[in-house]
């Protein structure tokens, strides 16, 4: 099965995206009887994270004044396609660059780090990958877009709930019981084992630690 998702933004790590878990890439919810039945899929959420979704070059490199800024870029217009038919979830991921560079006399070429990193339960990276984009800039021309892709793999073993667990998930809840009222996700092992199940491929540009100092005080 292939499925095509679209991501824009950025990630916020921590437990409000629980909140989505459930859904991911190509799922859907209704709300039935006194109780809610969610269709969940394997595929990762794509995004991404905070703080490497743009990168700024200065020349000299150590300055940061406003007259020395050489190129900005920014990544941007994610989307996916997701095969979960077989044992192992592929998914790619395309991805614009999109730059401006302040000096355009000359004809330049510049290229440019990303990863594409595998994270589970929103804080465990379990694969990454670096790759590189080329931007040209012909003579003249202040701007330059590439369209770029990569792919990750996810276990399709790794990213399915246990059967106890998803049974307790989509019970049908009647007003009245005991227990209709209570959120299953409060429950510490029914949260982990959602957590342990959930997956996200992020895309960003591989920053320095000066460029991340850089975003994050901006």
């Amino acid at each position: 099965m292939l499925k095509e998702c679209r991501s824009v933004g950025v990630r916020l790590f921590g437990a409000a995206t629980l909140a989505i878990l459930l859904v991911g890439c190509g799922g859907r919810g209704e709300i039935t009887d006194g109780g809610i039945t969610t269709v969940r899929s394997p595929c990762p959420t794509v995004a991404v994270p905070a703080g490497t979704g743009d990168i700024t070059l200065f020349d000299p490199p150590a300055s940061r004044d406003a007259t020395a800024l050489d190129l900005t870029a920014v990544v941007g217009n994610l989307q996916s396609t997701c095969g979960d038919a077989g044992d192992q979830i592929v998914t790619t991921v395309t991805f614009d660059v999109e730059a401006r560079r302040t000096r355009t006399e000359a004809a330049r070429t510049v290229d440019l780090p990303y990863f594409i990193t595998v994270v589970r339960g929103g804080s465990a990276v379990v694969a990454k990958r670096i790759g590189r984009v080329q931007l040209n800039f012909p003579a003249g021309q202040a701007r330059a877009k590439v369209t770029a892709q990569a792919s990750t793999t996810v276990a399709r073993a790794a990213a399915t709930l246990p059967e106890d667990v998803r049974r307790q998930l989509t019970r049908r809840r009647k007003a009245g019981e005991e227990d209709a009222a209570i959120d299953p996700l409060s429950q510490p092992e029914i949260r982990s084992a959602v957590l342990r199940a959930s997956f996200e491929a992020l895309v960003g540009f591989q920053l320095t630690d000066a460029q991340l100092r850089y975003n994050a005080t901006r």
